[in-house]
């Protein structure tokens, strides 16, 4: 059995971390999620988790938070290493683990494909 932990290493939590993220200006999304991506040197991907005040009340802005990390936690192995995901949900879009568990996997996966066509 694999350790499905969410460990403070596998998290996203520096200032610098999430402004490397924003500024390498990559971005997937569907109609759940909208995650932008950044290359690393870890042997694991890291998650960082953005849910602004427009998606709703704080009651619902942390059950979003929960949710991903949840699903993170239990996809993490199925996500390409050396990669870190700053994830927020889409307004509107209801949260639902197992769209969440399908849905992040598939969002990471592009992001390192559109990672690699823009590296030289």
């Amino acid at each position: 059995m694999s350790d499905e932990r969410l460990r403070p290493e596998h998290r996203v939590r520096s200032r610098a971390d999430f402004q490397r993220v924003y500024s390498q200006r990559c971005r997937v999304a569907d109609e759940l999620l909208v995650v932008s991506g950044g290359a690393t040197d870890h042997p694991y991907p890291r998650l960082g988790l953005a849910v602004p005040r427009a998606v709703g009340s704080a009651v619902i802005r942390n059950r979003w938070k929960r949710l991903i990390r949840t699903a993170f936690r239990l996809t993490r192995t199925k996500m390409p290493p050396g990669v870190d995901l700053v994830v927020s949900p889409r307004r509107g879009a209801t949260p639902e683990l197992a769209a969440l568990r399908a849905s992040l996997p598939k969002l990471a996966a592009r992001l390192v494909r559109k990672l690699r066509r823009k590296s030289p």
